[in-house]
């Protein structure tokens, strides 16, 4: 795929053309670039740490970081630093080396008048604003110069101290329902789901 398809791809898994999603996937294709490793295809491959926060304007951003790197919270390879930036570092595991990328604002002003978000900002989701207006606001992030749209940052050392993945499930012998053997608690001679035992995590 080129980028472009990579981008039109990345607007499907996320449900709608964004502006936020454009930026992460530029962005995570320039953190594999950097790093000069292809998109993971397991979670020994790489790692994320993606700086978003939660209910917040943009938090878009991480599904395009999600594609475009293939680190994805259904693999456990990315991780919610929760500081509210559009930003993340990419580690790759193997060679113990990591990349950091943000978003710029050189080109937010242009992004924050435009029709698509006047309309957001009225509370108008989305998916209800006509498609070219979406696209208008993507064109200026993805047609602008790579160093008007993202700061990238020196590849540096990341030493990777894995734990492995925790194998095997069982049923809550309350609830019956299939948990990672790592979460069960134990009541009495049950084991049991954090719901059903009434521990906090």
């Amino acid at each position: 795929m080129n980028d472009r398809e990579v981008l039109t791809s990345a607007f499907k898994f996320h449900g709608h053309i964004c502006w936020a999603s454009a930026v992460g996937v530029r962005a995570g294709l320039a953190a594999l670039r950097e790093l000069g490793v292809r998109r993971a295809g397991s979670s020994a491959d790489l790692h994320c740490i993606i700086e978003i926060g939660n209910n917040h304007g943009a938090q878009c951003f991480a599904d395009g970081v999600q594609y475009a790197t293939g680190c994805t919270f259904g693999k456990g390879n990315i991780e919610k630093a929760g500081w509210g930036k559009l930003a993340f570092t990419l580690i790759d595991k193997r060679k113990e080396r990591a990349v950091r990328v943000s978003y710029r604002p050189g080109r937010h002003n242009l992004i924050s008048q435009s029709a698509f978000m006047k309309k957001r900002a009225l509370g108008v989701p989305p998916t209800e604003i006509p498609e070219e207006e979406a696209q208008e606001v993507v064109n200026i992030i993805w047609d602008a110069p790579e160093d008007e749209v993202l700061s990238i940052g020196e590849v540096k050392a990341y030493p990777w101290e894995g734990h492995g993945e925790i194998m095997g499930l069982r049923p809550c012998d309350n609830c019956g329902e299939m948990v990672s053997v790592a979460y069960l608690r134990v009541v009495g001679d049950r084991h049991m789901c954090i719901p059903c035992s009434g521990y906090c995590q």
